[in-house]
């Protein structure tokens, strides 16, 4: 297949990545990425340190054209994590920035620093050709147990953002802000690979912040802008009393947001204050992006758009009879196919067979479709999967961790609406000696120390049972009814 980024093979001056105060150029960008990948080439697989800098594009870049599969790890993921992804994907190196501070998690592996001048000799090759090669292994988030590797391949990342260049006419000639993390699809393919792919720039802000989104659309002369509903619900709390960020938002040629739906207040006070639509886009780990609303399309806040280029997407009833009406009522799940679906989970035969109906890919979630074909998300198929602040986060997996407590008995987790957050996790708790349950607080810590900071539940509730069926299998719509019964 052709290369990556094409832009990256003919080197240039122009701006390719700014982080803070480093910027690299294309042509400063190939050097360090080839002088990296030649240093890599045969590693097998390479974890990446996926913090928020140069040094992660760089690393990433550097594995992509060295034909290295790269596997992005949280900096904040808990040590029973990142035991279990280090043992599953058994990489041969971490690439990292010189100042990171490691956990010992990874001090059995051989640490490569990322110099983003590109010093030292060799140069990588040729990108590999065949379109079949794992480029990417990004980890879910444990829905119904451990995280499962995706395995991404080059005609995957290619397929997708190719599809995404039609839909939101994306040229060379865009600046693309964002502040999302870089070890999950929507900040590191989307936010740094697409804007390459592309020949155009990227601008990440580290941390997100109003002001850093202000300063970066308007003066920065950013063009579009990458986010989650918990950034855009905090833009719209400020544009009313901040000119300068209504200006900017006014002057983007477009604004996304994913990871999960924008409620349809923040589309109206963005609307109304900039003239500006936000355009929704739906993908997965799995699937990486499948629908989108087009660039310069009406409002249509709650709608994920129509299916991009080169992707099938049909709605199935629970015995997997196809659902042919576009009527905006009739629920099915979504079932997609197409040249952006993952190769397998690593080392899961099983679950990558049961994750496929024959061609077409279970996504779980569940849809209805417009008369005109736009797809509207209504909810999971399953109720386990909590939409927060961007992440996707499976309730198991943090009652897993709340079991693991001496002083919890029983657990279960669900989300509820936030309107920061999108959803806010919930714990129900029943307590080893319920005279005397642990504190909230220590349970929270308690979860972000075995998982990650974001997984960590916001209100605890204390139960003196768990409501069941006969058949002892939890009862999760049951439980509020518990709390007051």
């Amino acid at each position: 297949m052709s290369a990556l980024f094409p832009a990256l093979v003919a080197g240039s001056d122009r701006p390719a990545l700014r982080f803070g105060a480093q910027t690299l150029t294309y042509g400063e960008l190939g050097r360090a990425a080839g002088a990296l990948g030649a240093r890599i080439a045969g590693t097998g697989r390479v974890a990446v340190w996926a913090t928020p800098t140069a040094e992660t594009a760089v690393a990433v870049v550097a594995a992509l054209l060295a034909g290295v599969p790269a596997i992005p790890l949280n900096p904040r993921t808990g040590e029973r994590e990142l035991a279990h992804i280090l043992g599953d994907s058994a990489p041969g190196a971490v690439l990292a920035g010189a100042d990171d501070v490691l956990p010992t998690g990874l001090a059995e592996l051989p640490r490569i620093d990322v110099d983003i001048l590109g010093r030292g000799p060799g140069r990588a090759g040729a990108e590999p050709d065949d379109p079949e090669s794992p480029a990417l292994i990004v980890y879910t988030s444990g829905t119904t147990g451990p995280p499962k590797g995706v395995v991404l391949s080059r005609r995957a990342i290619a397929a997708s953002l190719d599809a995404l260049e039609e839909s939101w006419a994306w040229t060379e000639d865009d600046v693309l802000v964002h502040a999302l993390p870089l070890f999950h699809v929507h900040g590191l393919i989307l936010g740094v690979l697409g804007p390459l792919r592309r020949g155009g720039a990227v601008r990440h802000l580290g941390a997100f912040s109003v002001a850093g989104v202000a300063r970066e659309l308007g003066a920065g002369g950013g063009t579009m802008l990458f986010g989650v509903p918990t950034m855009y619900h905090r833009i719209a709390d400020a544009l009313e009393g901040d000119p300068a960020l209504v200006r900017a938002l006014t002057a983007a040629r477009l604004l996304v947001s994913g990871s999960a739906a924008l409620p349809v207040h923040d589309h109206e006070r963005i609307g109304a204050a900039t003239g500006r639509t936000v355009v929704e886009r739906y993908g997965m780990t799995e699937t990486l992006m499948n629908t989108s609303v087009p660039v310069g399309s009406r409002p249509r806040p709650g709608s994920v758009g129509l299916p991009l280029r080169g992707v099938e997407l049909r709605l199935v009833e629970e015995d997997g009879t196809e659902l042919g009406a576009y009527d905006g009522e009739s629920v099915g799940e979504i079932q997609v196919r197409g040249p952006n679906l993952f190769t397998a989970y690593l080392n899961r035969p099983d679950a990558t067979a049961a994750a496929f109906d024959g061609e077409w890919f279970r996504t779980g979630d569940m849809a209805v479709r417009e008369p005109d074909g736009y797809v509207r998300i209504v909810g999971r198929k399953a109720t386990d999967l909590i939409k927060s602040g961007g992440y996707k986060i499976g309730a198991g997996e943090i009652e897993n961790a709340l079991l693991d407590h001496p002083a919890v008995r029983e657990a279960a987790v669900t989300g509820a609406p936030d309107p920061d957050l999108g959803e806010r996790i919930v714990a129900w708790v029943v307590a080893a000696d319920t005279e005397k349950p642990p504190t909230a607080e220590e349970l929270a810590d308690h979860v972000a120390g075995l998982l990650a900071p974001h997984k960590r539940p916001r209100t605890v509730h204390f139960l003196r049972a768990l409501p069941r069926n006969d058949m002892g299998k939890l009862l999760k719509k049951a439980l509020p009814e518990a709390l007051h019964g």
